[in-house]
């Protein structure tokens, strides 16, 4: 085994063995107290439950509810879908026969998912582009266990912000209100706020985060979303009768408009990154090399090999780099232990391709930079690896994707199974 990788030890199942993990093993590799979210179970276990519970009737009228919380409508299964325990096509197809403009809705919020797949496949790291004119960089942006740069003497901004920091998950909504007040009425780089963002959202996703970001802020085209008091007195009306801030609101008023200097992507700045459209590689596979894009029991490579024992790697540098909540890597930790009841699991910590060995490995494509430059290190010499497809809700056609409107006539929408 290379120098460059750490054989760690398989945890028990279960919470506290997941935050002694990472308390033990990750150090210096994450930004907060090493817990879990108090909301979210890793593992398909809980992701198979979760699904089970969600019922789409009445998500039209209430997906936007914020508060009470007993009111809300969203699912709360993007981060089971973020990190492939819940795949898109199976999430269409649990809300099939609801009602009918329930379930129109909740598979277009699926749609625009798979948009935001496309959309990063298309431009990767080119997204992001787009700047505000006399940009104001952050100064105050996520530092340690504290999340900075909203004024949480607003009860909107403590309960949304607690919440994000808490659970590493906020509804739809609530993101729009913290990305506005950042950029819009407040001039910081909206790059500085996805970051932020990105580091404590068990769903963080360079595809998903990102694109939420430029269409509330207006980065790529003419609108943009102006959060204000209307918005919380709607959606959490109780939140303002208890702000202290209630007689001095700071967002009484509609923000200015904003003014953007260029926006959208730029063009792609890396390799295709749809992947293969069928198996690649004829070689006989002895490991299953897992993904942080793809731990479920529906992974393609998983599901083509149920009998190989299977590879997952913390990548030492991108973690010391990136500082995630440790909320993310107890999740994270949580699913591969229960992987290890009933597959023979190896993890590690180091390089995920140094980790491979000489072995040949089945892996499914990820569409995003880093796994795609990984596979190219792979290959470079004697080419070990089995590629599995991406599993697309709708396969990528070679459409526009300058908006979900040009991208949804661009591809052909899903049938239920």
């Amino acid at each position: 085994m290379a120098e460059s990788t750490n054989r760690l030890p398989i945890p028990e199942p279960g919470r506290e063995a997941a935050e002694r993990m990472v308390s033990d093993h990750l150090v210096g590799l994450f930004c907060d107290e090493p817990v879990g979210s108090e909301r979210f179970r890793g593992g398909q276990a809980a992701a198979d439950a979760a699904l089970a519970a969600f019922e789409v009737a009445r998500y039209a009228s209430r997906r936007n509810d914020v508060f009470p919380e007993s009111r809300r409508g969203a699912s709360a299964l993007s981060p089971y879908i973020r990190h492939g325990l819940l795949p898109l096509r199976r999430v269409w197809d649990h809300v099939a026969g609801g009602p009918e403009r329930d379930v129109r809705k909740f598979r277009d919020e699926l749609l625009w998912q798979e948009f935001a797949r496309h959309w990063y496949a298309r431009h990767g790291t080119g997204t992001r582009h787009g700047v505000r004119r006399e940009l104001v960089r952050a100064t105050d942006v996520a530092d340690g266990a504290v999340l900075e740069g909203w004024n949480r003497d607003m009860a909107c901004m403590e309960a949304t912000v607690g919440e994000l920091e808490r659970d590493g998950w906020l509804v739809n909504q609530t993101r729009m209100w913290l990305s506005s007040d950042w950029a819009v009425r407040n001039g910081r780089a909206w790059q500085d706020g996805e970051d932020a963002f990105f580091t404590h959202l068990l769903d963080g996703s360079r595809a998903a985060n990102r694109l939420g970001w430029q269409w509330t802020t207006g980065v790529g085209s003419s609108k943009h979303y102006g959060f204000s008091r209307w918005q919380v007195e709607k959606r959490a009306p109780k939140l303002c009768a208890g702000c202290a801030l209630r007689e001095r609101c700071p967002i009484q008023g509609w923000p200015d408009d904003p003014e953007f200097l260029g926006g959208g992507a730029r063009p792609p700045s890396t390799p295709d990154l749809t992947g293969p459209t069928e198996v690649a590689g004829d070689r006989d596979p002895e490991v299953v090399w897992l993904t942080a894009e793809s731990l479920g029991d529906d992974d393609p490579a998983l599901m083509a090999n149920p009998d190989l024992p299977v590879v997952f790697t913390f990548d030492r540098a991108l973690l010391a780099r990136l500082q995630l909540s440790a909320k993310r890597l107890v999740f994270l930790t949580e699913t591969l232990a229960e992987i290890a009841l009933h597959r023979s699991v190896e993890l590690h910590l180091g390089d995920p391709v140094d980790a491979l060995g000489h072995r040949v490995a089945a892996v499914t494509h990820a569409p995003v930079p880093g796994h795609v430059a990984r596979v190219a290190r792979a290959r470079e010499h004697d080419d070990r690896l089995v590629r599995h497809p991406w599993p697309w809700l709708c396969r990528p056609s070679g459409g526009s994707v300058s908006s979900f409107s040009a991208w949804r006539k661009s591809v052909r929408s899903p049938r239920s199974s």
